[in-house]
């Protein structure tokens, strides 16, 4: 690599890792914590690329985007930032950030995006910012594991081209709150956000009347999935009709569309006219570690809505994040109210964890038609998933350790649930020695419950 690079980020760390990683690789470097001395830089002229910190001590690196801009029409700005939120990588890309990446970033991702900047010549006068909006309240679209980051990338990529969306995921994952993040936050937000069911497509007529209804906003069809074949058409005649003021389609569902056609369930015709891009919301169990942060989120919330503050005991944490959460995120909200409601401390203890979680059984999933290779598709199509979350771009390298703890994990807390704890069984069960089964445990973090002694 070849230029100047701009570094901001009140993280000492951080400076120092980058200024070292990029001054090895041939750049320039001037870091710095301070938003302030970062735009004098600017306005000086210095600088090839931008890395910059949002929450900065004197300011907001997502706020300055815009002055940059203005100032600087042909600088490249990465964001890097700890506010792993849907929110943010929205604002840096209406902000018309080069890219953005969540903390904490790979550093070998980091600088091929930073060559990547360096290369590319922007002639295109910028457009300006767009005035600032409240980001809404309580949307629960938190998380820092990667495939909740690459649907944010993805979201923030598609928000204001006018291609339909399909959004997808199990019940209570949050796919028409998704819908309506993509709404607020589009060029569209002014014109009406529109939820339509098959009644609105039960007579030929009411098809003009909806698109009518939307005057050019957005239209969401829940769960289209359940729509029979009649409305399905409609819903095809509907999409077909030449209209100047045409809304932005958005589709959800929770059933797989694809082996609906299979079965002659769902128009082909439709699943192509509906499916521009399709975002997939993945389940609470496959981002574990997003647990806290939405609990965190929910409470806090909470807070401000029923005036009583709540914290969760190390203890209660646990059980929060060992739960299955059929419901997903839907269910995860529901039960920190009610705990918040029902605890008689500011400290909910596990015990009253306990007691909620007891009252609510989690379904079995649904078996799945196949053979004995059920599993292996399964697998196949979650992986596919992660891939594709990454809209066209790779996966941060280390996938294939990723994916083996993963897998490993769950499988061993099994074995070891269905031995007693018997460590010998278990090692025996998983055809492992006992001191390597001994080692992950350890390695993978993998919580003892009460129930489970070791032996």
């Amino acid at each position: 690599m070849d230029g100047t690079i701009l570094v901001a980020d009140d993280d000492r760390t951080i400076r120092t890792v980058l200024t070292q990683a990029l001054t090895r690789a041939g750049c320039k470097v001037h870091a710095t914590a301070s938003l302030m001395t970062l735009m004098r830089w600017v306005e000086e002229g210095k600088g090839d690329l931008v890395i910059s910190d949002v929450i900065m001590p004197d300011g907001n690196g997502l706020d300055a985007l815009p002055r940059i801009s203005r100032l600087r029409p042909g600088l490249p700005v990465i964001v890097i930032s700890a506010q792993n939120t849907i929110m943010t990588a929205i604002r840096a890309t209406e902000a018309e950030a080069f890219d953005y990446l969540p903390k904490p970033f790979d550093l070998p991702d980091l600088m091929r995006r930073s060559a990547k900047a360096l290369e590319q010549k922007r002639h295109l006068p910028k457009a300006p910012a767009p005035p600032p909006r409240d980001p809404g309240e309580g949307l629960p679209l938190v998380g820092r594991t990667p495939a909740m980051q690459a649907l944010y990338r993805l979201v923030a990529r598609v928000v204001n081209t006018d291609l339909p969306l399909l959004i997808t995921g199990e019940s209570g994952t949050g796919k028409s709150l998704l819908a309506r993040a993509i709404h607020d936050f589009s060029d569209r937000r002014t014109l009406p956000f529109t939820q339509a069911q098959a009644g609105d497509l039960a007579a030929p007529d009411e098809a003009a009347t909806l698109l009518a209804r939307a005057r050019g906003g957005t239209i969401l069809f829940d769960e289209v999935a359940d729509y029979d074949a009649e409305t399905q058409a409609r819903l095809v005649r509907m999409l077909d009709l030449p209209r100047d003021d045409a809304a932005r389609i958005i589709a959800t569902s929770q059933s797989d569309l694809a082996a609906r056609i299979g079965a002659g369930q769902f128009r082909q015709d439709l699943y192509y006219r509906l499916g521009g891009v399709t975002l997939h919301v993945p389940a609470l169990r496959e981002r574990l570690d997003d647990i806290p942060l939405l609990a965190d989120h929910f409470l806090a919330r909470a807070e401000r809505e029923l005036g009583a503050a709540r914290h969760l005991s190390p203890k209660a944490a646990q059980l929060i994040r060992a739960h299955p959460w059929p419901g997903n995120v839907r269910q995860l909200e529901n039960t920190l109210r009610r705990l918040l409601v029902t605890a008689t401390e500011p400290e909910i203890s596990a015990a009253e964890v306990e007691q909620v979680l007891g009252t609510q059984p989690g379904p079995e999933p649904r078996a799945e038609a196949g053979g004995p290779d059920r599993l292996s598709a399964s697998v196949a199509r979650h992986l596919k998933r992660y891939f594709d979350l990454h809209g066209g771009q790779l996966p941060p390298p280390g996938v294939y350790q990723r994916i083996l703890r993963e897998v490993e994990a769950p499988l061993i807390e099994i074995a070891l649930d269905a031995t007693a704890g018997n460590q010998a069984k278990c090692a025996d069960l998983l055809g492992i020695n006992r001191n390597t089964l001994r080692k992950k445990i350890t390695d993978l973090d993998i919580r003892v419950s009460r129930g489970r002694k070791l032996m």
